[in-house]
């Protein structure tokens, strides 16, 4: 069927077409070029929808990347292609390389590693970018423009290897390892939340005695078909769809003008790809609306914070390993396990799945905060809960996770504490039982210094991650929280939304 789809070579030839609506920077009439690719929302699902069931089957780059250098060459109406890659904190980034290059230098992508916090040092700077053909996604062009399409990419160091500090190609060596050793398939469906505000890059100018100003007062279950944050989601879901999500459900959340669009689980890596392009499309939405889809964890004191619950569940063979009809919520002795991995590194982990200074406001009791190192079928302020499910469903929804954190490095670690319990042997799996369940309840920290003490302390993120990764990532973290206030207290304050990684981009920083 791929095949189908990549012969299907017929580029929309348009003659200087008139974009309704005008350029808002610099207010110029926009014009869709000529004979560039233009397809339909159904048309990009379909042929989306098609790549991904061979990203699901575990087909590799390697095997597709012939057939879709092929179709670059082929297709007249693709301009340019998409190159996307996420630094060490989260933060995408996206290169626009002209097709005609990438062809002849799709091997050799570089770009200037010290210009990206966390990587490089400005007398190492060269990195490079190996194309994953296996993301391929022919783009919406209303939102992107005609003629482009998009590929992740995995960063690789000057001599090719790749690079330590991208968690990207982490996560899928270590997802690869799992399934090639040992048949083992990791599957993951996040919730991930946001807030719609009035006005355009409102972060970069927030100011705190202002604060932000929610697009609409209609929140969860009151929002009419025509208001603001439904027509928001509307359009939202339509793109999401045409991406190749499957969606599932889509609905404001509980908080007023807080949204949340939920879709099918994938495999892990597929899953964090999924999770870099949903908070684009909010944001290119929205902003094409007049709005700004916010993801800190917590924009207004006060309101529910914004979450990401990340549900999981490991499968073999096509069966799911996480259900026992006859275990404790219908819960089997490995996700037991797994579940007890997870809780016993939570601190350890805890600045890697809330890893900004607001996302401590975040882990407040007052919101039915996930701040509790205990797992539940029903308490939603438990880090781990256990939903409703059955041989199909069955898994782990772990709630502590904000939407803010890379998606990357807090999957890679929340598989690897989870892996820890799964092989623990009899003597050291009853260790870690009795620190996670005995005893009274322990709570996460409450500020990000708490949580950055736990992370430069732990030897299993050294493990983990390397002491190299584990210092730079604590030095990212130190440099934003020494430039908000020590103490949260009741505002949310200037510092810790300017300087967020999210927001902030290289001239905000050099403002010292």
């Amino acid at each position: 069927m791929l095949e189908k789809v990549l012969g299907a070579v017929e580029t929309r030839a348009d003659e200087g077409t008139l974009i309704k609506g005008r350029d808002r920077e610099y207010g110029s009439v926009l014009w869709k070029q000529p004979n560039l690719l233009d397809l339909s929302y159904a048309e990009l699902e379909e042929r989306n929808l098609e790549v991904k069931m061979e990203r699901l089957k575990g087909t590799t780059s390697d095997a597709l990347k012939d057939k879709f250098l092929d179709y670059l060459r082929n297709e007249a109406g693709i301009k340019a292609v998409v190159v996307c890659f996420s630094d060490l904190e989260g933060r995408l980034h996206m290169l626009d390389y002209d097709k005609k290059f990438i062809l002849g230098a799709e091997d050799n992508l570089t770009f200037d590693g010290s210009s990206i916090r966390g990587f490089t040092a400005q007398s190492q700077s060269d990195l490079r970018l190996k194309a994953d053909w296996s993301t391929f996604r022919w783009l919406p062009s209303d939102l992107f423009g005609a003629g482009k399409v998009l590929v992740f990419g995995n960063v690789c160091d000057k001599d090719g290897t790749l690079y330590k500090s991208d968690f990207r190609s982490n996560l899928a060596a270590l997802c690869d390892e799992l399934r090639s050793k040992e048949g083992i398939t990791v599957n993951v469906a996040p919730e991930i939340e946001g807030f719609l505000f009035k006005g355009e890059k409102v972060e970069q100018d927030f100011n705190e005695k202002v604060g932000f100003e929610l697009a609409t007062m209609s929140g969860y279950f009151s929002s009419l078909p025509q208001d603001t944050l439904r027509l928001f989601i509307d359009k939202f879901a339509e793109v999401q769809r045409a991406l190749g999500f499957q969606n599932e459900k889509d609905h404001p959340e509980v908080a007023p003008a807080q949204f949340e669009l939920n879709f099918r689980y994938s495999v892990a890596l597929d899953a964090a790809d999924q999770i870099q392009i949903y908070k684009l499309l909010a944001r290119q939405v929205a902003a094409s609306m007049g709005f700004t889809a916010c993801f800190l964890p917590k924009p207004i004191q006060g309101l529910n914070g914004s979450g990401m619950h990340t549900n999981m569940s490991f499968s073999k063979d096509g069966v799911n390993m996480f259900y026992d009809k006859a275990g404790e919520w219908s819960l089997s002795e490995t996700a037991r396990k797994v579940t007890t991995g997870i809780l016993y590194f939570a601190n350890d982990c805890c600045l890697l799945i809330n890893s900004s200074v607001n996302a401590y406001r975040r882990l407040d009791p007052h919101f039915e905060a996930p701040n509790e190192i205990k797992v539940s079928a029903v308490d939603r302020g438990s880090m781990v809960r256990i939903p409703i499910g059955n041989e199909k469903s069955s898994r782990i929804e772990v709630r502590t996770v904000a939407p803010d954190a890379n998606p990357y490095l807090a999957l890679y670690g929340i598989i690897k504490a989870g892996l820890v319990g799964m092989r623990a042997g009899a003597e050291e799996l009853a260790k870690m039982e009795k620190k996670v369940y005995g005893g009274k309840v322990k709570k996460l920290p409450g500020n990000i210094y708490e949580a950055l003490e736990h992370f430069e302390t732990s030897d299993f993120v050294k493990e983990i991650i390397g002491e190299d990764n584990q210092q730079k990532y604590a030095a990212l973290k130190y440099m934003a929280a020494e430039r908000s206030p020590r103490s949260l207290g009741t505002k949310v304050k200037t510092g810790e939304v300017i300087y967020h990684h999210e927001t902030a981009n290289q001239w905000i920083w050099n403002q010292f």
